[in-house]
């Protein structure tokens, strides 16, 4: 950039700065956030343990979610083994990779300084910045794709090539692959595209063929398993979004406003307050109109998508995760409307303000788990999983026998601790428990493998017991398992595992 040499302002940013070449401070920050997921516990997160269980096997379609992500997992845990490592190193290669895309694109249509804070003001967006450090999978991958399909455009529209074509193609197939609901990101993408006159022609122009192809290669092997499995696929999702007929008006529009002001909140009073009235300053200059145009346009149509959501379908329930995908282009849209931002004196205090929030994140990542202890509330981290799996060893488990438990932390966490076994989650919520007892129970049967029957205390479905037990010709005495919870206050309550083990061999 070359910045006049104003009183107060900033010095021109070098070619040789960090800033300049945000990649080495990217890979830093998530080798660091690697390290401290690893060490802080052993014990696994909601969305940690599903990974873990299913990525034990290929499929086309896991429940209610794409593919992609647990393919990823699935081949990391080749390489790492099923382990916290594992499942760290994938998170924050793709959350890395999220903003080295949006750093690209910002690019497309600032200096390194502007790219920068478009990239780097996604750690405001709470959904990205800290909610994916805490627990999260498919949004971080389909947020990536988002971010990745914007670079994409905006290179086509600037010099349309056949190979971006094609590239962009991949990336829209890859992330309706990682999520859903990610046709509405490239619905609302291609319509506000197209009626731009600059970027339409671009659009069209020769090789454009190359991205519905490449496409639609991509994509058609699960889109024909989710036609056969598609209320599988739906169910859970249409559940958790509370759709409700009798249009609860009221509700749906107070979540939608709390979505939006959850995702953009943050980082607009952060903006705010760093360049004050220069948001509002006339006139406006776009660094490329057509640009503009296009971004306003595109946040029209999401926006006018998710009010629709709620006045025809009668959804009630917008969670800041599945804004995410929508909104993360807001702080590169806004920074492009106002490129002279760039050179304002008082940038310096919002690349500050960044910094200050992701050493903030980095260290919240770190004592997390000394949080819900000292509140005396057990958090899935506070579990004590290594010890619990010393603790099975030592009350005969053989460490490959088929562990079934009562929830999808249960089979996740010991998954990483026996990963010879294979383990399964036997829930009310995806399907009959005893039915599934019995399926799992049957098949150790015919290995010639005992089984392992395991639940925590500390969450556990009214009546599991009874449930599993019914599978079961004659149970094995129920024991249980008392190990302290990690980083929580003295005198709480230890963790408890009752389990059921059956060797091999014994009668049933």
């Amino acid at each position: 950039m070359n910045a006049s040499a104003a009183p107060g302002a900033l010095a021109p940013i070098s070619p040789r700065s960090p800033i300049a070449h945000p990649l080495a401070w990217l890979l830093a920050i998530a080798l660091a956030h690697v390290a401290v997921r690893v060490s802080v516990s052993p014990a696994l997160k909601w969305d940690e343990a599903e990974q873990m269980l299913w990525s034990q096997q290929l499929a086309w379609g896991y429940g209610a979610q794409p593919p992609l992500y647990t393919w990823l997992q699935w081949a990391l845990n080749l390489v790492f083994g099923p382990s916290v490592l594992a499942l760290s190193l994938l998170k924050h290669a793709l959350l890395a990779l999220t903003y080295a895309l949006m750093y690209l694109a910002g690019r497309e249509l600032l200096g390194p300084r502007g790219a920068w804070w478009a990239s780097a003001s996604m750690l405001l967006l709470p959904a990205l910045g800290w909610y994916s450090i805490r627990d999260q999978t498919h949004t971080i991958l389909v947020t990536a794709m988002t971010c990745g399909a914007w670079w994409l455009l905006l290179r086509i529209v600037r010099q349309p090539r056949p190979l971006d074509f094609a590239a962009l193609g991949l990336v829209c197939a890859l992330g309706l692959l990682a999520k859903y609901s990610f046709a509405l990101v490239i619905a609302a993408m291609l319509l506000a595209a197209l009626s731009v006159p600059e970027s339409r022609r671009a659009l069209l122009s020769r090789g454009w063929w190359w991205a519905p192809l490449v496409g639609l290669i991509v994509v058609a092997p699960h889109a024909a398993w989710l036609m056969a499995h598609l209320q599988e696929a739906t169910t859970g999702t249409i559940g958790k979004m509370q759709i409700h007929p009798e249009r609860r008006l009221g509700k749906g529009l107070l979540s939608f406003a709390d979505g939006i002001a959850g995702t953009l909140a943050l980082w607009a009073i952060v903006a705010v307050w760093a360049f004050r009235g220069a948001w509002w300053r006339r006139p406006l200059a776009p660094a490329m109109p057509w640009a503009h145009r296009v971004f306003v346009r595109y946040h029209v149509l999401v926006l006018l998508a998710l009010l629709g959501m709620v006045l025809f379908a009668g959804v009630t329930n917008f969670k800041g995760r599945w804004v995410l995908p929508l909104l993360c282009a807001v702080p590169l849209a806004a920074f492009a409307a106002r490129p002279e931002l760039q050179q304002h004196p008082r940038g310096g205090r919002y690349t500050g303000a960044i910094v200050v929030m992701a050493i903030v994140i980095l260290a919240a990542a770190g004592i997390r788990p000394w949080f819900s202890g000292l509140r005396g509330e057990a958090d899935e981290l506070n579990h004590p999983a290594a010890e619990l799996g010393v603790a099975l060893r030592a009350a005969g488990y053989d460490g490959v026998s088929p562990i079934i438990a009562s929830d999808h932390m249960m089979a996740g966490m010991l998954r990483t601790r026996f990963p010879q076994a294979t383990v399964d989650a036997c829930t009310s919520e995806e399907e009959d428990v005893p039915r599934c007892v019995a399926t799992n129970v049957a098949r150790a049967q015919a290995a010639g493998q005992g089984w392992l029957l395991i639940s925590r205390a500390d969450r556990i479905e009214p009546g599991w017991w009874d449930k599993a037990d019914s599978a079961l010709q004659a149970p094995a005495p129920l024991q249980t398992i008392e190990l302290p919870f990690h980083m929580v206050r003295d005198g709480m309550a230890p963790a408890q595992y009752p389990y059921r083990w059956h060797a091999a061999g014994a009668r049933p």
